[in-house]
């Protein structure tokens, strides 16, 4: 084989692959704008990607044909878990994502229910045709040309390859960081490497001023707190009046006895925990994070941010976070120690402790941090909790008699089950806060119990059925302390909620 034929046989595979690969993106939720109407760079960027990882798969393979196949297989991959995404999350894919392929391994069933049992079977079914059609139909290039010929070839590819990223990197493409807004603008490859190239820049850990000047106690006395982020919680009698009431009863008690209490404007929708939990912490909104706000604990927190937890450790606290799931999960047990907790309590301490559905249930978790909160030590404790009872995927559970009748006062609509099974897990979450409110109420001294949710569950047939609902969930904070007055209704967002906590607690100056 000539050098000629040599490049032909190389670049007609590139060049059918990359064509597909624009095809392909044609079948992304949210659609992209058309190939004529991007930014040029957005265009260079996603060419020079794909020749890049094609060379990648030709260095290792030496079959073009097969090579080509693979990088078109895992693209095809990366538009359905993007649709699954966007379906479930309302968020297209994006860099930051990429980290959750390994978490999928590790804990399955977070996340392959939601990519679908049929996109799963298809995924498979196209990734072994190619493996075998590659590997048994298309002979080796080197078998056919001498392998410094081979190589030469796949080194000019990649130094064309280079090229085109660099020329499309020079041109600075503006990402907003919306997801869908910058995937429609950019395409997903070019919107991809944006996404990676901003966290790659050095980042500026931004600071709460409200934190820097908590002021300490007028007296010695510093009450407990607890604060529970539970699992996508949030009063679902507003999206279906048919739910029975007692289904948040100690909720509504404890609610019309708080200090302070409403809704709350959270920065996740569905999953994505960690947005909520670190700008409760940091009191940092989205803007302040740039492209941090997607995952602060890959890079930002790493690196030590002033939070509530940090602060209350100034002023005298044993800060504990306790959380039923591997603590290495998002790297916590990395970011915790930075951003100010002294112990971190995870699913090795409950071996013995009750399941409920999958995961720990709440009533298990109460009766640990209840246990945790020793009437007779002199150190005042701060407890973060993070539940795990009410994490989907809900649709592998199924209703149990009697559900419908105590958790309705009417039924709900055909294709409910899911909200059905969210309520029971709600009730659980209801026994929690009540729990919890009675241990602090007991114990000599003042205590705080602060509650909000996370984010919404995910519920799309629900939400086909019943409307979506606005994305707030609810908070409370509630006092022992009988100075302080009860009954405020305050709306806020997330990363308000501990400053708000720090002055209900007399430790910052309102």
């Amino acid at each position: 084989m000539g050098l000629d034929a040599l490049g032909w046989a190389v670049v007609l595979p590139a060049l059918v692959g990359i064509s597909l690969s624009f095809l392909l993106e044609r079948l992304l939720q949210p659609a992209t704008l058309p190939l004529w109407r991007r930014p040029v760079g957005a265009v260079l960027i996603h060419l020079g990607l794909w020749l890049l990882v094609f060379c990648f798969e030709l260095a290792v393979f030496r079959r073009p044909w097969f090579a080509a196949a693979v990088v078109s297989s895992f693209f095809l991959f990366v538009v359905l878990v993007n649709n699954a995404k966007f379906h479930s999350l309302r968020e297209p894919f994006i860099f930051q994502d990429f980290e959750y392929f390994t978490d999928a391994l590790k804990h399955p069933r977070l996340y392959l229910p939601f990519l679908g049992l049929g996109r799963a079977v298809i995924a498979v079914i196209v990734f072994g045709l190619v493996i075998y059609l590659g590997m048994t139909l298309e002979p080796s290039l080197t078998s056919r040309v001498e392998m410094a010929d081979f190589i030469v070839a796949v080194l000019v590819l990649i130094i064309f390859g280079l090229a085109l990223l660099w020329l499309g990197a020079r041109q600075k493409l503006h990402v907003i960081f919306e997801p869908e807004t910058d995937l429609r603008q950019l395409g997903l490859l070019a919107s991809i490497w944006r996404y990676g190239e901003e966290e790659r820049k050095p980042c500026c850990v931004p600071s709460v001023d409200d934190f820097a000047e908590c002021a300490r106690f007028s007296t010695g006395i510093l009450p407990n707190l607890v604060v529970v982020q539970s699992e996508s919680f949030f009063d679902a009698r507003r999206l279906f009046a048919g739910i029975h009431p007692q289904v948040l009863h100690a909720f509504d008690t404890i609610r019309a006895a708080a200090v302070c209490e409403g809704q709350i404007e959270v920065p996740a929708w569905g999953a994505n925990t960690v947005r909520t939990e670190f700008a409760f912490l940091s009191g940092l909104d989205a803007e302040s994070l740039g492209v941090h706000r997607f995952n602060p604990y890959r890079k930002l927190a790493r690196q030590g941010v002033l939070t509530l937890a940090s602060v209350l450790k100034q002023s005298g606290y044993r800060t504990v976070c306790v959380h039923p799931y591997p603590a290495s999960f998002y790297a916590r047990n990395v970011v915790y120690p930075q951003l100010g907790f002294d112990e971190f309590i995870d699913i090795r301490h409950f071996e013995n402790a009750e399941k409920t559905g999958p995961y720990i249930g709440d009533v298990a978790l109460a009766e640990k941090v209840c246990a945790l909160l020793e009437p007779a030590s002199v150190q005042p404790i701060f407890v973060f909790v993070i539940t795990m009872e009410n994490h989907g995927p809900l649709h592998l559970e199924k209703v149990q008699p009697g559900d419908v009748t105590r958790l309705y006062s009417s039924p709900p609509p055909e294709g409910c089950d899911d909200l059905t099974v969210y309520l029971r897990h709600l009730g659980n979450a209801d026994q929690m806060a009540d729990m919890l409110r009675n241990r602090l109420a007991a114990m000599p001294g003042n205590g705080l119990l602060c509650w909000y949710g996370d984010h919404v569950p995910i519920l799309p047939k629900v939400y086909a059925a019943l409307g979506t609902p606005d994305g707030l969930t609810d908070y409370f904070i509630w006092a022992k302390n009988d100075d302080v007055a009860n009954g405020s209704r305050l709306d806020i967002a997330v990363e308000n909620l501990a400053a708000l906590v720090l002055q209900k607690m007399g430790l910052l100056i309102a």
